[in-house]
């Protein structure tokens, strides 16, 4: 099953062995991994805040928000700052990711629906996977990965420390 048009360009992204993408039009920039300033009393997934070029900007560790476990940062892992257009407004936020991978092209006639594996699982944030020699690439939904209290809780914690 072939979904909606969602082909063009990705930046891949490493969590351990599997292989995850986000659209390039959502990428502003690719930061080397800095540690945040901690803001107590968030979700655990949210690291804190780092300074993006004067602006504090939320930092969550993506594996925390798939539900993989936490790793220490390597001297490879990379913070994605990303621009999410929401219904009312554009969120920056950074994400960390164990590594950076590549620039690929995705064809409508590569990507895939989320599989059905038979029971109940979260995929409203996959937007579809890309069948590649080295396995599989889970393309993001990052709107859907955020959940309305995710990008409620984010928007709180930029707006006290601004």
């Amino acid at each position: 099953m072939t979904v909606r048009s969602i082909q063009g360009q990705y930046v891949t992204l490493g969590l351990g062995a599997e292989v995850f993408a986000v659209p390039v039009s959502m990428v502003r920039e690719i930061l080397d991994y800095q540690s945040p300033f901690g803001i107590p009393d968030g979700p655990g997934y949210m690291l804190g805040l780092i300074d993006v070029r004067g602006r504090a900007t939320p930092l969550i560790d993506l594996r925390l928000k798939l539900g993989l476990p936490a790793v220490e940062p390597t001297p490879i892992t990379r913070i994605l700052v990303l621009d999410v257009i929401l219904p009312d407004r554009t969120l920056s936020l950074g994400m960390v990711a164990d590594r950076v991978l590549e620039v690929a092209s995705f064809a409508d006639k590569d990507i895939e629906g989320a599989p059905d594996v038979g029971v109940p699982w979260r995929s409203d944030y996959i937007a579809g996977v890309v069948h590649r020699n080295s396995g599989f690439v889970v393309l993001f939904d990052v709107a859907r990965l955020l959940t309305t209290s995710d990008v409620a809780v984010l928007a709180a914690n930029v707006g006290q420390a601004a």
